[in-house]
């Protein structure tokens, strides 16, 4: 099977970034378009979730909750033995403990694209990974500090807008249920690759723009910003197999853990910690990990979760 087509929209907004071509989309448009992909996502996972909440399920996402808080320490560990300093480690790591949701939505349509089947309630844990790691960042640049506007970071983290539209798609799904919404399953059906692959040109032309800090940060961060990812999926891969998740929850969750959050933790940690360098997490997450792992990453995870079903794990 060649390329998804929808990955090449992507590959085609990198390099005409890259040639500096005056191909811009309209900013209104990229913020509809990720509006329209947060919400379909939510709106999928609500309904499935409507059908299929049980003991299970809390349980598997307080795991999940626990790899929140996990992979943002594995991460800091990872930077300051790559000799960065400390506030700048903790807020790159909060990033790569947080979850793309570009990248999720990648890895959607690419297992749906294989007709692998993966757990339908996958979009609750893509909303659960983006609160812990922002906590544990602030935690790791300065402890608990009397200075630190809890309140407002508070409104930061749960009411801005990806934890918004995933948390609202997720309730209005599982309120309405799956007969109701019927007439809105295009939003996550024939609708979805569509908007995913204009919304993938526009992050193609974003992540040329930031290649061109590695010229200040080196190959320090361009080495951290494959390897955590690496690190990051063989620790969600493992932790999916042991909540018995299927071959394609096994990819998926491997996904979510190997990305990088690029919308809500920039945001959550200029207003917590505006003494770090937003370029250098930037740089990692959206300049290399976000093409890393949509070009590379996925089929690579998707190998590994295989390997582990094989070996019996």
């Amino acid at each position: 099977m060649g390329i998804d087509p929808v990955v090449l929209f992507f590959v085609f907004g990198l390099l005409a970034g890259l040639l500096k071509s005056e191909l811009k989309l309209p900013p209104a448009l990229y913020e509809t378009l990720s509006i329209v992909l947060l919400l379909a996502i939510g709106l999928h996972g609500g309904v499935e979730l409507a059908e299929q909440a049980s003991p299970a399920l809390l349980g598997q996402s307080l795991l999940v909750l626990a790899l929140g808080v996990l992979l943002p320490v594995l991460a800091f560990g990872l930077l300051r033995g790559l000799r960065f300093d400390r506030v700048n480690a903790a807020a790159v790591a909060a990033h790569y403990g947080s979850v793309s949701a570009g990248t999720f939505a990648v890895v959607v349509a690419y297992l749906a694209a294989r007709e692998i089947f993966f757990e339908s309630y996958m979009p609750l844990f893509v909303a659960i990974l983006e609160i812990p790691a922002i906590l544990v960042g602030i935690l790791l640049a300065k402890g608990i500090s009397q200075d630190t506007d809890w309140k407002e970071l508070g409104r930061e983290i749960f009411l801005g807008k990806s934890i918004m539209l995933l948390l609202g798609g997720l309730l209005i799904g599982a309120i309405a249920g799956k007969e109701a919404i019927k007439p809105l399953e295009p939003l996550y059906t024939s609708m979805f690759k569509p908007v995913l692959a204009f919304f993938l040109l526009e992050m193609g032309l974003i992540a040329s723009g930031q290649l061109g800090s590695l010229k200040r940060y080196g190959l320090k961060l361009a080495a951290f910003a494959v390897i955590m990812p690496l690190v990051g999926a063989l620790v969600g891969a493992m932790l999916a197999r042991f909540m018995g998740l299927s071959l394609g929850g096994t990819a998926m969750l491997a996904t979510l853990a190997a990305s990088a959050s690029y919308i809500a933790v920039p945001a959550a940690m200029r207003l917590a910690v505006p003494q770090a360098n937003p370029s250098l997490s930037l740089t990692a997450s959206l300049g290399i990990t976000f093409p890393f792992n949509i070009l590379i990453g996925i089929p690579l995870y998707l190998a590994m979760a295989e390997q582990l079903i094989a070996w019996g794990l």
